[in-house]
């Protein structure tokens, strides 16, 4: 993943009121937890993060973060979670966790799919999305965006597992590797038909 350049500034305003006022004016409050020094309150251009994010594939990013009168010149930081307005949308909120270029993390990943299942195009079979990121872990550079995987051979009944998964190079995904991810169920009158062909007849007394 590359890093984005991204300015911050440091914040004094912590009462809600004074946060209220903060947002009215453009900006967006922020947090960004070291590795070795103590959470540090932050300000954004509002308008600045929400280009950042419009040009980015989901949330996560990595950003080369330059606060104001910062003795270091720039913090290699990941967004580690943005809050929204449940109505609007607005952010609200941005916590950033500073990494070190020659660290391991660990972050979860969108999972999307590429290409029309077989069992979908030829047979009318429903694809399930089972898990909807991944959690991996690899060095801040090789963080991918998302994952995609392609669902074309994929038939009705059969289902993607951790371990079908190619993870992109220098990144490993984390978790049970016989847990399905993505499969292809089959046609709901079909299924509803086998459920009650299945399905014991009581025997009733006369």
């Amino acid at each position: 993943m590359k890093s984005v350049a991204l300015k911050a500034y440091p914040r004094s305003q912590v009462q809600r009121a004074e946060v209220k006022k903060l947002r009215a004016s453009g900006r967006v409050p922020a947090t960004i937890y070291g590795r070795q020094t103590k959470p540090q309150n932050l300000e954004l251009n509002s308008k600045e993060f929400a280009d950042l994010l419009h040009h980015s594939v989901s949330e996560n990013v990595l950003v080369d973060l330059a606060v104001e009168s910062d003795s270091r010149a720039k913090r290699l930081a990941l967004v580690q979670e943005i809050q929204h307005h449940p109505l609007d949308g607005k952010i609200l909120h941005v916590d950033f966790h500073e990494v070190a270029e020659d660290e391991k993390v660990t972050v979860y990943v969108p999972l999307e799919t590429s290409g029309e299942a077989a069992g979908v195009k030829n047979g009318g079979g429903v694809l399930e999305h089972i898990l909807h990121k991944l959690k991996v872990r690899s060095l801040p550079k090789n963080l991918p965006e998302q994952i995609v995987v392609d669902v074309s051979s994929l038939e009705i009944g059969k289902s993607f597992h951790l371990g079908d998964i190619q993870a992109p190079e220098g990144v490993e995904i984390l978790g049970d590797k016989h847990i399905s991810a993505i499969a292809v169920k089959a046609p709901r009158a079909e299924e509803e038909a086998t459920t009650a062909t299945a399905a014991p007849v009581l025997a009733t007394s006369k």
